[in-house]
């Protein structure tokens, strides 16, 4: 039989567009031999919706959209009036907030239905950059001195704030703590550009980070696996403008991507521990990106971990695992297999005291 897919895409977020580019290539690559596959749209404003079965991949990110007259089903109504899930598993392609973030992660554990992906901690905690890097500290990986406030923080003491910026170096990183993409962030080299990428920052998150900039060549690297992860090779990033942003990711296709980066076996090895550190201590599972700067001195400091990383066949992390010997198509069916592995592992827990 075939196994019943429900795609999640789309999204109550800033990233609502690149779910639907990733929801598209994934259409493209799903063996529809094997999967029965179910459109889920979650609309801008937020409402699920079951779309039409898919009988083969879609050609335009349009007809993945689809509003409630066109639709047979609210999915969250259907689990009501059936009490179960109408999928075998659950592939979210959601990026960012209210997708990326442990929310839908929670939905879908309360729902007990399998769903590719990160749990509800890792997912939270990886979209959180301060309580990512406060994880890191203690699992002991090395990464750039940053601060954080919130806006509250900001809006009564600037001037204090902005003291504890100066005793870093420039150049500054100014992020929301809770976003993808790279969306919201700004490189800060004077008090007034500082100023400004705060302001910028606080569109996104009431709570932003500002890090002190790593001279250092980019480079990322694949994690694929539950409590045994391996990593893929290490593939490194050449962006054309002074950072890694959001138009250089998905619009002007400027950035040059080299795989296998140009390493020497030590910091390859150094990477792949380091990443395996980090997907444990988040308590990950199926799927990370583990992002690193290396130095000329070749030291390693890690970056970030994205629990959804883009996932069109053209972004990084499937090109990485491409690069490893795992193709596209067969790294699905292995994050499906990853995520039907997790939860039949969950169904052996006990909740009750006989």
């Amino acid at each position: 039989m075939k196994k019943k897919i429900g795609l999640l895409y789309g999204g109550k977020s800033a990233e609502h567009e690149v779910s639907l580019s990733t929801a598209k290539a994934v259409t493209q690559a799903l063996n529809f031999e094997e999967y029965e596959v179910h459109p889920v749209f979650i609309t801008m404003d937020g409402e699920w919706l079951i779309g039409p079965r898919l009988t083969a991949p879609v050609d335009t990110i349009d007809q993945l959209q689809f509003g409630s007259n066109k639709t047979p089903n609210n999915m969250i109504n259907f689990i009501q009036a059936h009490n179960e899930s109408p999928f075998d598993v659950i592939f979210p392609l959601l990026h960012g907030t209210n997708g990326e973030d442990g929310t839908v992660q929670g939905l879908l554990e309360v729902m007990n239905v399998p769903y590719v992906g990160n749990g509800v901690l890792a997912s939270a905690a990886g979209m959180d950059k301060v309580i990512m890097k406060q994880l890191f500290e203690i699992a002991g990986l090395a990464q750039t001195p940053y601060i954080y406030f919130t806006r509250s923080e900001w809006e009564s003491d600037q001037e204090g704030i902005l003291a504890k910026c100066v005793e870093l170096k420039a150049p500054l990183f100014v992020k929301p703590a809770n976003l993808g993409s790279s969306v919201g962030i700004s490189k800060a080299m004077t008090r007034e550009e500082l100023i400004a990428a705060i302001k910028v920052a606080f569109q996104y998150d009431r709570k932003i980070i500002v890090e002190q900039g790593v001279a250092g060549r980019e480079v990322e690297m694949g994690v694929l696996g539950n409590d045994k992860p391996r990593t893929s090779v290490a593939g490194e990033i050449k962006p054309v403008t002074e950072f890694y942003d959001y138009d250089s990711k998905y619009k002007d296709g400027s950035t040059a991507l080299i795989i296998p980066a140009e390493l020497p076996d030590t910091v390859v090895s150094k990477m792949s521990e380091m990443a395996k550190s980090a997907f444990k201590i988040l308590d990950c599972s199926g799927i990370v990106r583990a992002d690193f700067f290396v130095t000329a001195n070749e030291e390693v400091v890690i970056n970030e971990v994205n629990t959804m990383p883009g996932f069109t066949p053209s972004s990084m992390y499937p090109l990485l695992w491409q690069h490893t010997g795992v193709s596209y198509p067969e790294l699905i069916d292995q994050l499906i297999g990853l995520a039907l592995e997790r939860h039949a592992e969950k169904q052996k827990l006990q909740y009750n005291k006989d």
